[in-house]
């Protein structure tokens, strides 16, 4: 299954926030790019925040250009099978720590959000990924800072579409 194919089955099969999930289906259908960053009409890109429950914290990355603090993510490469792995591949990848697992369910949450040129906006399809106890992060090339935060940090130091995917994530995990 190519990733388009996966990104289509995704969102198909994802039930809540029925206006958005449209949206970004009406964006594939419109734009055979549309996953890659080189659509600027707008890109899928996959996210996902990196959560260790135990603690009742999170993870969170101080964006090198955006200089906000994020969950972690990014575009959909090549070698991407799917959004998660897309997701879990960016996790890894942005705060160093090994041993991260998908929260099962699929997707949190769907944010689109604009972005500065050439693109206009991104299409973010946001996972959670469960931190091991012991996880141990580090800064990447993308970040300027990677820290922890307690649940009730995040308001704090985040925008609203991260307290959105901290509210849904929590809510999950209590499910």
């Amino acid at each position: 299954m190519s990733l388009f194919d996966d990104a289509v089955l995704v969102l198909k099969g994802y039930e809540d926030q029925t206006e958005l999930r449209q949206a970004y289906l009406d964006h594939l259908a419109e734009h055979p790019d549309g996953l890659w960053k080189a659509c600027r009409a707008g890109h899928i890109t996959a996210s996902a925040l990196v959560i260790d429950p135990e603690a009742g914290r999170v993870l969170l990355t101080l964006h090198r250009k955006l200089r906000m603090w994020l969950q972690m993510g990014g575009h959909c490469e090549a070698g991407d099978s799917s959004l998660a792995g897309a997701a879990l591949r960016e996790a890894t990848e942005e705060s160093g720590v090994s041993g991260l697992s998908l929260l099962p369910g699929g997707p949190v949450r769907l944010d689109r959000h604009p972005i500065p040129p050439p693109c206009h906006c991104h299409f973010d399809v946001q996972y959670a990924v469960l931190a091991p106890p012991d996880a141990a992060h580090a800064v990447s090339d993308e970040s300027l800072d990677v820290r922890w935060f307690g649940y009730d940090e995040v308001p704090e130091v985040a925008d609203e579409s991260v307290v959105r995917l901290l509210e849904a994530t929590r809510a999950r995990l209590a499910a």
